[in-house]
């Protein structure tokens, strides 16, 4: 390839056919769901009031590939393959010897990567005859890739948005109502849920674990109208996301490069397992040398600072218990602004990979993420979400480390969404009223407190 080669693309034809599933590969199987009154495994029979019999068998399923429906891989060119670019702008700005490629998910109707989920999970509901989703969001990209999906397939939805989202960000709740659903503050006076704790604090400015409760009250008491979605954590959501990592080996090797480091921000784990899974199996499978690292928010560290045990996926209680890297269901994460990271818990393929230190796990604070996020979008061009500036702001630490050290690593991470929507947040960077924050050690300890016992 010649120097001038910044963008790699690939045919609509090139869209992978399968979704790669991380559990036929790993070295020991992922600790097993519990029941939340019983602490027993669960089964299928437990799930079905939330999910399609589809997605619990994909949940579980050892099966290395899963085939994706035409009729999902007919939406996915909307937008996919999404581009490959190398970063020689962001190099020059760095003076790195590092050679930096990202892919470039928030060319999406949704604006992120979240739509590659969304799409298929609206897709299984509909098979199975359900009327609609009740959902959470946190920044608000899963609510507006599950209120598009829905929208394709005919189905209702209802999202209930983490309160100081839900008012940072109006616009997005704009765009997710546009889409034709309902969006509701959360916590909110609509569910048992929301009102036993509006009831202790009238200004909670909520969490995702206070959205999910409600979501998950709505559809449990629907009757059978409505399943519950989820936009991250579970494993059928972190395989759907692996086309990223797929359609990133094609490329990579359309510019004749492989990565020795591969980077993503983490919250719940979706867009981190979308690029890196597929690099996982290679590392696990063809021992490849790779460091792969997920990068979490200092105000919210379930993996750096949190604990891998039991815990639930909300607050009130009502979810499936998990083994999982968490600081506990009762954390109230501070208002900051990448609110896609804000969740008290890690996926559980996430936590299993790092507690076997196939991964490595690093916290930023806000300051440098934004700090970050200003240097690439004056050289590359583009306004990266504040989730996304997290990876970002690894990626400059990693070409910094290369530089100084006379190496010339080759650096691949995920652009997982634009930051259109979160301009107030760029406002406050930039006029300086913007602050650092790192949760205390008091306060984790706790919420860790009230994790379940689990013998």
């Amino acid at each position: 390839m010649t120097e001038s080669v910044t963008r790699f693309d690939l045919p609509q034809s090139a869209i992978p056919t399968r979704w790669y599933n991380i559990q036929a590969d790993l070295p020991r199987p992922l600790p097993p769901v519990l029941h939340p009154g019983t602490h027993q495994p669960i089964g299928p029979a437990d799930l079905a009031p939330l999910f399609p019999m589809e997605l619990i068998k994909q949940e579980v399923s050892r099966e290395r590939f899963i085939e994706i429906p035409e009729e999902v891989r007919e939406i996915y060119k909307l937008w996919r393959p999404t581009p490959l670019l190398r970063a020689r702008r962001l190099e020059k700005a760095l003076g790195t010897t590092a050679r930096i490629y990202y892919k470039y998910e928030g060319g999406s109707p949704s604006g992120s990567h979240k739509l590659n989920t969304a799409v298929p999970q609206a897709f299984y509901n509909k098979q199975e005859g359900v009327q609609g989703l009740t959902t959470e969001t946190g920044a608000g990209q899963w609510g507006t890739a599950i209120s598009q999906a829905c929208n394709f397939f005919g189905l209702e939805c209802f999202v209930w948005m983490v309160r100081v989202s839900y008012d940072q960000k109006p616009h997005r709740r704009s765009m997710i109502q546009s889409f034709g659903a309902t969006v509701n503050a959360s916590p909110s006076n609509l569910t048992n849920c929301g009102r036993a704790i509006l009831e202790k604090d009238p200004h909670n400015t909520g969490s995702l674990g206070m959205a999910i409760s409600e979501a998950v009250e709505a559809a449990a008491t629907s009757g059978g109208k409505y399943k519950y979605a989820l936009g991250s954590v579970l494993n059928h959501v972190l395989m759907h996301q692996t086309i990223i990592g797929q359609e990133s080996m094609l490329q990579l090797k359309r510019a004749g490069d492989y990565p020795d480091i591969v980077i993503g921000c983490t919250g719940g784990g979706s867009n981190f397992a979308g690029i890196a899974l597929p690099f996982v199996r290679d590392k696990l499978a063809h021992d490849k040398d790779i460091r792969i690292l997920a990068v979490e928010p200092a105000a919210c560290p379930s993996l750096t600072r949190g604990v891998y045990a039991y815990d639930f996926g909300d607050v009130a209680g009502m979810t499936p218990l998990i083994k999982m890297h968490t600081l506990g269901a009762a954390f109230i994460p501070p208002p900051v602004h990448a609110g896609g990271l804000r969740y008290h818990g890690m996926a559980s393929i996430i936590s299993e990979l790092y507690d076997q230190k196939i991964i490595e796990a690093h916290a930023v604070r806000q300051l440098e993420a934004f700090t970050a996020a200003r240097v690439f979008l004056r050289s590359e061009g583009i306004v990266p979400a504040p989730e996304a500036s997290h990876a970002i702001a690894q990626v400059i630490r990693e070409a910094t480390k290369a530089t100084e050290a006379g190496t010339s690593p080759v650096i691949l991470f995920n652009l997982c969404g634009h930051g259109h929507f979160d301009m107030s947040a760029y406002d406050a960077f930039n006029n300086g009223s913007l602050a650092d924050y790192e949760y205390p050690a008091e306060a984790i300890e706790a919420a860790m407190a009230a994790l379940p016992k689990v013998d």
